[in-house]
């Protein structure tokens, strides 16, 4: 059962990306300077391989937070929606500003990748919580 939490709650933050960048697809792509053709999409086009990578990344996250949950004994939703948020603010973003930071790329990439790390989690958290 823990195995069907772990992928339903990476099916549902992947989700969740996928809203969160065709909003945020202008400014994201502004900010990491991707060159886009006149339809505004980018160049060369993506390849499909990096979504089933980022959908296998995402699992791990999942997996491991199924497993500090446990282990933190958090088994409400609020709880859940909580610590998600703060291995998404607290962990992953900092994460991620330090590697923008050195890459010298905008604090904006930041702010969307950090705020997507962040409802991500908190959706994780919410669904791992939910059974």
């Amino acid at each position: 059962m823990e195995l069907i939490n772990v992928i339903v709650a990476t099916v549902a933050a992947f989700a969740a990306g996928a809203a969160w960048y065709m909003v945020l697809s202008t400014p994201w792509l502004e900010a990491i300077g991707i060159p886009c053709d006149a339809d505004g999409k980018p160049e060369g086009g993506q390849n499909p391989l990096l979504f089933g990578f980022g959908f296998i990344l995402q699992l791990i996250v999942a997996g491991m937070m199924r497993h500090v949950f446990a282990l933190s004994g958090i088994d409400s939703i609020g709880a859940g929606i909580i610590g998600g948020a703060g291995i998404g603010l607290f962990f992953i973003t900092p994460w991620i500003a330090l590697n923008n930071s050195y890459a010298m790329r905008p604090p904006k990439l930041t702010l969307i990748d950090g705020g997507y790390a962040t409802v991500a989690c908190a959706i994780m958290g919410f669904v791992l919580t939910l059974f």
